[in-house]
């Protein structure tokens, strides 16, 4: 019997609507509330079609570090496979990287925020 290994993954954005996870992920995922301190949102307009068609929303949330410690993004974290957080690697477009981040609760997980940052 073989172990799958599984890692947190924070979202803030369209990997939190079914129809993302349907399509990235083949499944709706369960996750819980969380925030990630030190970021503050805000918005980038997207051109993947294959982005477009899954979320159905041109503009998508980004974070960025912010200078202010009392910034926060609120999200949800989800438990997911190696494979599905490849699989969110290739839904996101260029403009984000994958970070590890400790959250509010404690948890350790990976976000996408805004490249070159």
């Amino acid at each position: 019997m073989s172990v799958i290994q599984t890692t947190f993954l924070f979202s803030y954005g369209t990997l939190q609507l079914e129809s993302v996870q349907l399509k990235s992920f083949g499944r709706r995922l369960v996750g819980r509330a969380d925030s990630m301190q030190g970021f503050r949102k805000s918005f980038i307009e997207i051109t993947d079609p294959d982005v477009l068609a899954s979320s159905g929303e041109q503009f998508h949330p980004i974070v960025v570090p912010s200078d202010d410690p009392d910034d926060a993004v609120d999200g949800t974290v989800f438990e997911i496979t190696a494979a599905e957080l490849h699989a969110a690697d290739q839904y996101e477009v260029a403009d984000y990287k994958r970070v590890d981040v400790v959250l509010r609760s404690g948890t350790r997980a990976w976000v996408y925020v805004k490249a070159g940052e």
